[in-house]
């Protein structure tokens, strides 16, 4: 009987082993090098897309970022080109067709076709259901599934006729698991999710590897961006503390990291974060006691009064439990990429 139970663990390390190393070799056959490669990142001008831009002007990709705040762009446009990168920065809502076919237009006149596209361009508005409106649907919509669309169209004919290029849609795991308070955002990820899926199925063949990034809560600073709506500050207050949380959230530039090495191997999803990958996975197995989990969590939420359903930015809603220590690497993260 031990004899029966040896040779099945052999057994088994020896299938565990050979799977990584097949893993290994399929990897380094997929292996995308950056050098000299053309590169947008939309929402490229802070938090996480700012964090992207830099880390691939390290690996020698020439830059170019796009958002709709001008401060912001100019000042991490200043930032890259300091450290020696080649950047174009474009002033461009990515939700406006048109203004993705200029742009996408002008970079390839001057640096290139895009070869690597990273559509990481957000928003979000926290807040109960009953203070949501149609238009922050459709304004989440327009960000999360219209402006991907438009720009994987866009580079997608000459990617093919390359037989090669790289596409990551930046998701998320509210697009797996539909979070209490975040309505429009998780239903415009979920949306992404399945039209991210579905160009990866579809572009395979023509050597376009398309990624989904399904991050969990991740130290960028871009909460003080955030919209929050009803009692405002309380929402501001949960979310930024929850976000500031080394234990429950990711850093930035770790999710970066990981964000890089699935493009570069052309991996077709990524969940970043333990706690994103349990509840993805319980979720997968269980989603009605997952949602039924999240019903009592949403019992101790903040409900609907406040301004309603107006709308401000988190920093707008600061308290005093938002400016304590709670908050420090929250803050730390502002600093460092260009929320502030």
């Amino acid at each position: 009987m031990k004899t029966k139970t040896k040779n099945n663990l052999l057994l088994a390390g020896a299938g565990l082993g050979a799977l990584f190393a097949l893993r290994t070799i399929s990897r380094r056959r997929h292996e995308f090098s950056f050098k000299d490669r053309t590169v947008l990142i939309t929402g490229g001008s802070r938090g996480l897309g700012l964090v992207l831009a830099r880390m691939f002007a390290e690996q020698g990709a020439k830059i170019a970022i796009c958002s709709r705040t001008q401060e912001q762009l100019d000042a991490a446009c200043q930032e890259l080109k300091s450290g020696g990168a080649t950047v174009m920065a474009f002033n461009c809502d990515v939700s406006s067709q048109t203004q993705v076919k200029r742009m996408i237009k002008e970079i390839k006149e001057t640096l290139g076709p895009v070869e690597v596209l990273i559509n990481n361009a957000g928003v979000i508005s926290a807040g109960p259901l009953e203070e949501m409106t149609v238009a922050d649907f459709e304004e989440a919509m327009k960000i999360h599934y219209w402006a991907p669309l438009y720009t994987m169209l866009e580079v997608m004919p000459e990617m093919k006729a390359r037989g090669e290029g790289r596409i990551v849609n930046i998701a998320s795991i509210g697009g797996k698991v539909s979070v209490p308070h975040l309505l429009p955002y998780s239903g415009s990820k979920f949306a992404l999710v399945g039209l991210s899926e579905g160009f990866r199925s579809e572009l395979l063949q023509h050597g376009v590897h398309v990624t989904t990034i399904n991050p969990g809560l991740m130290r960028t600073g871009s909460a003080r961006n955030a919209f929050v709506k009803g009692q405002n500050e309380k929402e501001y207050a949960w979310f930024a503390i929850a976000d500031a949380n080394p234990i429950i959230s990711l850093a930035a530039d770790d999710a970066a990291r990981q964000i890089m090495n699935a493009c570069r191997y052309g991996e077709a999803e990524a969940t970043l974060g333990l706690n994103a990958k349990f509840a993805s996975w319980v979720h997968g197995l269980f989603p009605g006691l997952v949602t039924d989990v999240f019903s009592l969590l949403n019992q101790f939420l903040p409900g609907p009064g406040g301004i309603g359903e107006e709308r401000v930015r988190g920093y707008e809603s600061e308290s005093e439990i938002t400016q304590s220590p709670l908050t420090a690497p929250l803050r730390k993260a502002e600093r460092a990429n260009n929320e502030l």
